[in-house]
Order: structure tokens, then C-alpha cells, then sequence
């Protein structure tokens, strides 16, 4: 997900998208670990993405 769709969701959308997100990556570790993962650069985009939301979370959280 881009950066511009990030910015039009709302606090608690962010939120819950970066919970979701943490859960996918700690299952891709997990099936990493098992051999089960095809797709080994997966674990590194979900973690910028995380790192997008906490960065406008951070940002969000600064304004006030």
C-alpha cells in the first residue's frame, strides 16, 4: 500500500492494519522456519509497511 492511501484512513484503520500486519509476519516467520515460504522477499515488504504506518502514526500523533 502507498504512502497517499495510508494518509486517507483514519487513526484506528491504521491501527488495526499494523496489528494485522505484525500477525502476517509473524506468521511468515513461522512458515519461513518450516521451509513453507516461497516468496522470501514478503517478509521484508511487510516490514517496511509496517514501518510506513508507524511512521504516520508517529506523525499523526504529533500533530495534536
Amino acid at each position: 500500500m502507498k504512502f497517499t492511501e495510508l494518509r486517507k484512513k483514519t487513526k484506528t484503520e491504521l491501527e488495526k492494519l499494523c496489528q494485522d500486519l505484525r500477525e502476517r509476519l509473524r506468521a511468515l516467520r513461522f512458515n519461513l522456519s518450516t521451509g513453507k515460504v516461497k516468496n522470501v522477499k514478503e517478509v521484508r515488504q511487510v516490514r517496511k509497511e509496517i514501518a510506513r504506518i508507524l511512521t504516520l502514526l508517529k506523525e499523526i500523533s504529533s500533530k495534536k
